[in-house]
């Protein structure tokens, strides 16, 4: 089975062909960074420009580096949501007009199902798993039961973990893409000069809370008393941000992973999601605490953390095993929490 996967939720516009076997026949991603720099941020507006412009493109390519036609391809996935509305309405009617023009099934995708499902086309796992969701609009902690069935044990409270990369990044001048940017700097800076705050940690539950970090590194930076930062101070509060991340993040994952095995003590497995689970310093925090508890670590590679449309295709083949698809009527959904997906599973 070849399914031709698309996505477009935020600022990039992404292309892939996957085999129901696991191998990834062609991935491509445009990314849109230079497009939103001199913004600090992704205007949506030009995001969704951008993908009407180059989704054609991305489209052809991703067929040819699979070398296959579309008429070879079995059935077309889209991200339908959650996302910024404009460019997911792109993706969507693409992927429509190409099912009705070659006669494809068409299916509809939760960008955040894409990420979910991802370790079950990197690695061989089954259901049940412990997720940690990560990304620039997300940070929840799930148990995954099958396509469609997911269970939330926490989420944040205020921002997400993604968007705090993102602040701080541009507080600190350190430019788009925040996480890379501020990995980076972390990487020759001082984690112990600045005691940042642990939102959350030592309580029970699995909720997260980053607002109020976000406020300390603002009056760390204020409080150095000059007007520009110098490179240690940029590396410095960088690398005590990262680190209080991690912590307050292991802490809250320990607690799911009490909870998780509670119920299912059988299957011990932390899967790690989204686009901040391409950081470095978060993955071995977390791979040290699996360790330490007796679950099996799993984290795509980053290139599959971040949004592609591999995953996208890859949720779309999961459907298809369960004989699912979408009816061309769907509507793009800007908010599309996984807990509002159809149960398919008992």
């Amino acid at each position: 089975m070849l399914v031709l996967g698309i996505e477009t939720s935020c600022d990039e516009t992404a292309a892939a062909i996957v085999r129901s076997d696991r191998s990834i026949r062609s991935n491509i991603v445009y990314s849109q960074i230079e497009e939103h720099r001199s913004f600090g941020g992704v205007v949506p507006e030009i995001a969704a420009r951008a993908h009407l412009e180059m989704i054609d493109g991305v489209i052809r390519r991703s067929l040819e580096v699979a070398d296959v036609t579309l008429t070879e391809v079995d059935a077309i996935a889209a991200t339908g949501g959650p996302g910024l509305i404009g460019g997911v309405i792109v993706g969507t009617m693409t992927a429509k007009a190409m099912a009705l023009a070659a006669d494809k099934p068409y299916l509809a995708i939760n960008h955040l199902e894409g990420h979910a499902l991802t370790a079950r086309l990197t690695n061989e796992l089954e259901f049940p798993y412990l997720l940690l969701l990560v990304s620039g609009g997300h940070c929840q902690l799930l148990s995954v039961m099958g396509p469609g069935v997911y269970k939330q044990l926490g989420t944040t409270m205020d921002d997400a973990v993604g968007e705090a990369f993102d602040k701080t990044a541009k507080m600190l001048g350190l430019g788009l893409p925040g996480g890379p940017a501020i990995e980076g700097a972390a990487k020759i800076g001082n984690p112990k000069r600045f005691n940042f705050p642990r939102p959350l940690k030592g309580r029970t539950g699995c909720d997260f809370s980053f607002s109020g970090l976000k406020t300390a590194v603002r009056q760390a930076i204020l409080n150095t008393g000059s007007d520009t930062l110098s490179d240690d101070d940029v590396n410095d509060i960088a690398a005590s941000f990262q680190t209080a991340v991690a912590d307050t993040i292991a802490d809250r994952c320990a607690n799911a992973i009490s909870s998780f095995n509670e119920t299912y003590p059988k299957d011990k497995t932390l899967v790690v999601a989204g686009g901040v689970a391409a950081n470095s310093e978060l993955r071995a925090r977390l791979s040290a605490l699996c360790q330490m508890t007796g679950f099996r670590f799993i984290s795509p590679p980053p290139a599959l953390c971040t949004d592609n449309a591999a995953m996208i295709a890859w949720a779309g083949i999961e459907r298809l095993h369960l004989g699912l698809t979408s009816d061309l009527n769907f509507a793009p959904r800007p908010r599309w929490p996984l807990e509002e997906l159809a149960t398919v599973m008992s």
